[in-house]
This record gives C-alpha cells, structure tokens and sequence, in this order.
C-alpha cells in the first residue's frame, strides 16, 4: 500500500488556498479556536504557498543562505471559528521587495471572513541581518503577485 502523501494547497489564479480542519487542541475551553492559533494555520499556508510555486526553504537555509522571518503582521478577528470547521485561508502576495514580500491572508468559513492579516516576511542571514531573498525566489514569485492589490 502506498504512503499517503501530506495535504497540499493550490493556486486559483493570484491566491492561494489550504484548507485546514480545526482540532479540539486549537480551541479554548469554549470550543472557539484561540487567537493565536490562526497565527499557526496562516503559517502553514504562507509555507505552503511558497513551496507551491517551487520555493525551497530548507535547503536555502541549510546551505547557510538564511530564511524568511515575519517582520510585521496587521490582524483583525472578525468572527471565531469553531471546533471542527472546515476552513480555508486564501493567501495573495502583494508585494516582492529584494529581501522582503507582503502577503495578504483570510481565513474563511464558507463565504465568511473570519480573520484578515497583512504579513511582512523579510529574508534574513543566519545571524538574523535583512539581506537579498535568491533571485530564483523573486521570480517565482512575478506570476503570482497581485497586481490588483489596494
């Protein structure tokens, strides 16, 4: 029997979409997820997204090169969700700067916006120092950027 393979979003146009279930542990005692958990599955998608379009984190960061680290982060809670809501979150990069990009994330519930973020992920050495992203990075990403962003 083969080895099932882990999950994996797509792209509808510039944005794209990870689906992710909510787990009894990302609630509270209430049964609505926690704040900070919406910090997790928008990590998952922005990582996600990235290897997507053939972004190789690791291996950048194991040749020493360095990594992406959230420098700025804009989020505004507009409805909870729930234990065992089917949600999605639509990722859509904004901007690509030489060390840095803008990626603008939903959560969503259906057609409801649950949580909305404006994220900043600067490229950074080793040592933690902004420096440019590898230029096959900034490629991959022209095809995806939205060119209609406000």
């Amino acid at each position: 029997m083969p080895m099932p393979t882990p999950y994996q979003g797509h792209f509808d146009g510039p944005q794209h979409l990870f689906a992710v279930r909510v787990y009894f542990e990302d609630t509270d005692f209430s049964g609505v997820v926690y704040h900070a958990r919406y910090l997790h599955f928008m990590e998952r998608a922005r990582s996600d997204m990235l290897a997507c379009v053939g972004i190789d984190q690791r291996s950048v960061h194991a040749d020493g090169q360095g990594a992406y680290a959230v420098t700025e982060m804009n989020i505004k809670y507009r409805r909870p969700a729930h234990f065992d809501d089917a949600l999605v979150v639509i990722s859509t990069v904004e901007a690509v700067r030489a060390a840095s990009c803008d990626i603008h994330q939903t959560v969503m519930r259906g057609d409801e916006i649950l949580t909305e973020a404006r994220v900043t992920a600067a490229f950074v050495s080793p040592d933690g120092k902004p420096r440019r992203q590898p230029a096959h990075w900034v490629a991959a990403f022209q095809p995806i950027i939205n060119r209609h962003a406000e």
